[in-house]
This record gives C-alpha cells, sequence and structure tokens, in this order.
C-alpha cells in the first residue's frame, strides 16, 4: 500500500492543492486541507476501489474536508461575534444612565425577548440553559436573544446612544 500512496501523493498532490486553492483562496489552508486529504486516503476503511478516476476521488475528500473546516470556523467566528457583542453591552452597562436607559427599554419589550435578555444578560445563563426553560432549543435562545439586542440597540440609537 505504501508505495501505491508515494505514487498517488506524487501524482495528484499538486492537482489537489490547485482544486483546493480555488475554494479556499488561502494557500496555507489549502496546504493544510491537502495535507488532510491524503491522510485521509491514506487511513480510510473504504479505499479508492476504481468506480471512478483516483483524482475525483481525492477531490471528493478534499471538498468535504474544506466543507467540514469551513464550518467548524464559521462556529468559531460566531462565537467570537457574540462574544464581543456582549462585551459592549457589559462595557454600556457600566454607563449608569445608558443601564437605565436599557432597563426602561426592557421594561416596555414585549416577551419573550424582555426575559430571554435579561437571563442571559443579568442572570448570565447559556443559551442551552435558556432554551431549557422555555422548552425550545438553544438556537431558538440565540436568535430570540440576538433580536432584543437588536430592538434595545435600535430603541437606543434613537435616543442617540450606541451599543
Amino acid at each position: 500500500m505504501s508505495m501505491d500512496f508515494d505514487k498517488l501523493y506524487n501524482t495528484y498532490y499538486m492537482e489537489v492543492y490547485s482544486y483546493l486553492m480555488t475554494l479556499a483562496r488561502n494557500a496555507h489552508m489549502a496546504e493544510e486541507i491537502t495535507q488532510e486529504v491524503f491522510f485521509k486516503a491514506l487511513k480510510t476503511k473504504n479505499p479508492y476501489r476504481g468506480a471512478s478516476g483516483e483524482l475525483t476521488w481525492l477531490c471528493a475528500i478534499a471538498k468535504n474536508t474544506f466543507m467540514d473546516e469551513c464550518r467548524k470556523r464559521s462556529r468559531f467566528q460566531n462565537v467570537d461575534e457574540e462574544l464581543q457583542d456582549e462585551t459592549n453591552m457589559e462595557k454600556l452597562l457600566e454607563d449608569e444612565s445608558a443601564t437605565l436607559q436599557i432597563h426602561q427599554i426592557l421594561h416596555q419589550m414585549e416577551e419573550p425577548y424582555k426575559e430571554v435578555f435579561q437571563l442571559r444578560i443579568f442572570g448570565e445563563l447559556s443559551f442551552q440553559k435558556i432554551g431549557q426553560i422555555f422548552e425550545k432549543t438553544d438556537v431558538w435562545a440565540r436568535v430570540t436573544y440576538h433580536r432584543a439586542r437588536l430592538k434595545i440597540q435600535e430603541r437606543m440609537e434613537e435616543h442617540g446612544n450606541k451599543i
């Protein structure tokens, strides 16, 4: 197998790398994923069976690996954006007049936005726990919190404040 694998690697490395460059548009990412593709090809329990060309098989692995990496990076980016949003909100809450204004807006806000926002910011609960309280999913809690935050932001901007 190692002799066949060496030939496979030497024959198709640049083509798989080029394919990944068109997908990723990032040399470092393309190189990392190319290495992972050949590692997966070497370790797979379903080795190449000849149903399609070797390059097609490798590119299918490459595409799936690239998509997995994009999903993983997207999750991390969403977490970073959430942390930034909450940090901005916490800074705003340190300002006493802004805090009063937020509480006034919350007092007038409809449910479930009001309660979800309060549970997240003041109760410091995770989206998963908020979802459990409402017998909904953590995605529902995340979306509801985000909408509440946008409503607060809109109302504060009407009064000249920014979040």
